[in-house]
């Protein structure tokens, strides 16, 4: 149970890292421009990925933080 909770998790990871920007973009163009129907899911979604996208903004911009130093990265525990 829990390898599946973490592959998930996984998954999950990918899957906004990825299509956060497509989903951004493309869903108000698809909604506005293309006159697609009203859909509470994609509308969460969206707004999911918009809180993602300031987050990524708030930490590289404002508070200036990485994963790496300047040495590299180093993904061993210390």
């Amino acid at each position: 149970m829990k390898s599946l909770l973490r592959e998930l998790y996984g998954a999950g990871i990918l899957f906004f890292y990825y299509t956060k920007y497509f989903i951004l973009v493309g869903w108000p163009i698809l909604r506005f421009g293309l006159d697609y129907k009203d859909n509470i899911y994609i509308d969460i979604l969206w707004v999911w990925c918009l809180i993602l996208m300031i987050k990524d903004i708030v930490y590289t911009f404002v508070l200036k933080k990485s994963y790496c130093t300047s040495q590299g990265c180093d993904d061993r525990k210390k």
